[in-house]
């Protein structure tokens, strides 16, 4: 069930320093990476290889499947070797579709103004970040970009958290993190992060899909009293 503004009150933000944030699906809207994983690299998938929709889809989803959980899931330069597709400056030439979520600067913002240390970690590939960054300035509104690249493993292993902390220095007992996935909340929760949220609503298009582990959160809003 997603969390009204009743259902977070548990959160005294005295007892947080850091704030881990995930950045597609929570900060920016993931209309973009599904519509690009899910339809426009199918179709040029499919155009290449004279291939059907459905069948490059098919294809690709097995693709990606074989690499989940592992860097070269996210790996653009991967996907550009493996599809024979630039993916980076495919990329670019559907970075109009790069948004944040309406409520994420000001939750952002907000951050700021209660003088907490604010970080993306994100399993996103540096390229991917690049684009996204020139897009929207998100960097501009925390004090450090995490990639997984840098770590060496994607945030739903459990061998990212110690890594994670010792290159940004937070308390784990003492943060906050939130994402849409699940699966990288349930490591920082075995790693001891000490308060963690659940993004439902990741996609502008899709409806929220709650969490049935963590406490899940529609918007930033009812995290600002």
């Amino acid at each position: 069930m997603t969390l009204t503004g009743e259902g977070v009150n548990s959160l005294i933000w005295s007892d947080v320093d850091d704030v881990l944030l995930d950045m597609d699906g929570t900060l920016l809207d993931r209309h973009f990476d599904n519509f690009f994983f899910e339809e426009e690299l199918p179709r040029r998938y499919a155009s290449k290889h004279g291939l059907s929709f459905e069948a490059a889809l098919e294809t690709l989803l097995g693709l990606y499947r074989s690499v989940e959980r592992e860097l070269d899931w996210t790996d653009l330069h991967y996907w550009t070797r493996t599809l024979d597709i630039d993916v980076v400056a495919l990329t670019k030439e559907f970075d109009h579709l790069i948004d944040f979520h309406p409520d994420a600067v000001g939750f952002l913002d907000y951050l700021r103004a209660k003088g907490k240390r604010v970080h993306i970690v994100t399993n996103a590939h540096e390229s991917g970040v690049e684009i996204k960054v020139a897009r929207t300035g998100v960097d501009r509104h925390v004090h450090r970009i995490v990639t997984a690249f840098e770590i060496g493993f994607l945030k739903m292993r459990t061998e990212y958290w110690p890594t994670c902390q010792q290159l940004i220095g937070f308390d784990p007992s003492r943060s906050l993190y939130i994402d849409d996935d699940e699966s990288c909340l349930a490591a920082a929760q075995e790693f001891g992060i000490g308060h963690l949220y659940h993004r439902s609503k990741s996609s502008s298009q899709l409806p929220p899909q709650s969490s049935a582990q963590f406490r899940s959160i529609e918007t930033f809003h009812v995290l600002m009293p």
